[in-house]
């Protein structure tokens, strides 16, 4: 599906009416909001830059700042950091940006690096190929992480006081010469040189900016993190098993958990639904007869500890996306280009986001210099990385979402078996996105 650009529409009516489309007739009066900042900013709480969204995107563009001396004031509208989700999968590229911004050591201390994949049949079990990653791809760092972690990790390399909780977002008012104006719910008001859109896949941001909805791409994904309070009895593999329109998978993540996911065809994405035994019901039901290592892992996770969610993605067209930047507003990460993740490189590339934008901005900032020339580099550099990347992924997931019974015949006899080439495969995570340089101290 093609990204189609539109005329931004003031965020409020993204947040207030989410099922609005921005080509309805309700949109005819939108530019009313798009006021001058100066002329309605007197109350306003002056900031240099403001990030919206305390996730990996926002956490680690505001670190990323910080050590090249640029505060910045982060926006998240949860009271707390968000402790959902289970856990993700980071390569050496992603463990790259860790080491450059100071948060490897207590992380990689709790999450155990993963050796190799095996990779088999969903009939029987049957062993397909397995990989060993320092003989495959020297050098590689593969480890999962919980999310959770990831995001306290960040944060607490942050001072005090730079995640401002329960601040949910509730417009854009304006922009003018003297930056953007935020209203948040609360009745606050910010006035930004700078605000970066770190708001995640459904951001109100992009959509503000013209953005169409991500795409659905016709598969669901279960994901659920097991529980092993005596220690966990696997080898320290990806596992892999294969079947008709089903595929899933688990990997240790430390001594006491194992993650794992089930990723299924499904015209649309149904109803959603928060009941964590209903979810874990059903996704046994997927796999019922399958090996018996990953029904185990299933059983072993806590109700609580499952998640269903569609995949989806957006795809940056060369002349039909909108432009990443406007004035002095800018998108990072999911918020920019969620990708679906068969590679593995949702929250690698989002970190990448956060130094490379951080090494164009914080001269800028420092210098007092106007901030738009340094989104549009930033949004140029990254553009060539995560558009290719994002359509490789989604490419790769529908290739092996194939349900047709020759076409998995195939794959299981002879793609797998005798093409399947680890290092080529994770070629991408060869990718150098550049490392900071601190900010001298203050004299």
């Amino acid at each position: 599906m093609l990204v189609v650009a539109m005329a931004p529409a003031p965020l409020s009516t993204f947040v207030s009416s989410p099922a609005r489309h921005p080509c309805s007739d309700s949109y005819h009066g939108r530019r009313r909001g798009a006021v001058s900042a100066s002329s309605s900013s007197s109350s306003a709480k002056a900031e240099e830059v403001v990030i919206v969204g305390a996730g990996i995107a926002g956490l680690a563009t505001a670190l990323s700042l910080r050590r090249l001396g640029v505060s910045a004031t982060v926006l998240e509208q949860g009271p707390s950091l968000r402790a959902g989700g289970t856990s993700l999968t980071l390569f050496k590229n992603g463990w790259r940006v860790l080491d450059s911004i100071g948060v490897v050591d207590e992380l990689r201390a709790k999450y155990l690096r993963v050796q190799g994949m095996r990779m088999r049949s969903s009939a029987g079990g049957r062993d397909l190929r397995e990989f060993s990653f320092e003989e495959e791809a020297p050098g590689q760092e593969v480890r999962a992480v919980e999310r959770g972690a990831l995001l306290a990790a960040l944060a607490s390399k942050l001072p005090p006081g730079a995640i401002s909780f329960s601040s949910r977002l509730k417009s854009i008012a304006g922009q003018g010469p003297d930056g953007t104006l935020l209203e948040l719910q609360d009745g606050r008001r910010l006035l930004s040189k700078v605000v970066l859109g770190c708001d995640g896949v459904n951001s109100p941001i992009a959509r503000w900016m013209g953005f169409s909805e991500p795409r659905y791409v016709g598969h669901m994904a279960f994901r659920g993190l097991a529980d092993y309070a005596g220690g966990q009895p696997f080898e320290s593999k990806v596992n892999y098993i294969y079947g008709r329109g089903v595929r899933a998978g688990f990997v240790p993540v430390s001594p006491t958990k194992v993650y794992w996911f089930i990723c299924f065809n499904s015209a649309t994405p149904g109803p959603k639904t928060t009941d964590g035994a209903a979810l874990k019901s059903e996704a046994l039901g997927l796999v019922r007869g399958w090996p018996d290592d990953l029904v185990a892992v299933m059983r072993s996770t806590p109700d609580d500890a499952v998640v269903k969610t569609p995949l989806v993605d957006r795809w940056l067209w060369p002349g039909l996306a909108p432009p990443a930047s406007r004035g002095g507003v800018v998108l990072v990460g999911d918020a920019w280009h969620p990708m679906t993740p068969n590679l593995g490189q949702g929250a690698c590339c989002a970190l990448e986001d956060a130094v490379v934008l951080a090494r164009h901005l914080a001269p800028a900032v420092l210098a007092g210099d106007d901030a738009g020339e340094a989104l549009r580099r930033y949004e140029s550099e990254r553009w060539g990385r995560v558009f290719p990347l994002t359509a490789r992924a989604g490419l790769v997931g529908a290739l092996v979402q194939w349900g047709n019974p020759l076409v998995c015949a195939a794959r299981d006899g002879v793609v797998i078996p005798r093409l399947v080439r680890l290092g080529p495969f994770l070629e991408h995570t060869n990718f150098e996105c550049g490392l900071l340089e601190p900010a001298a101290p203050s004299t």
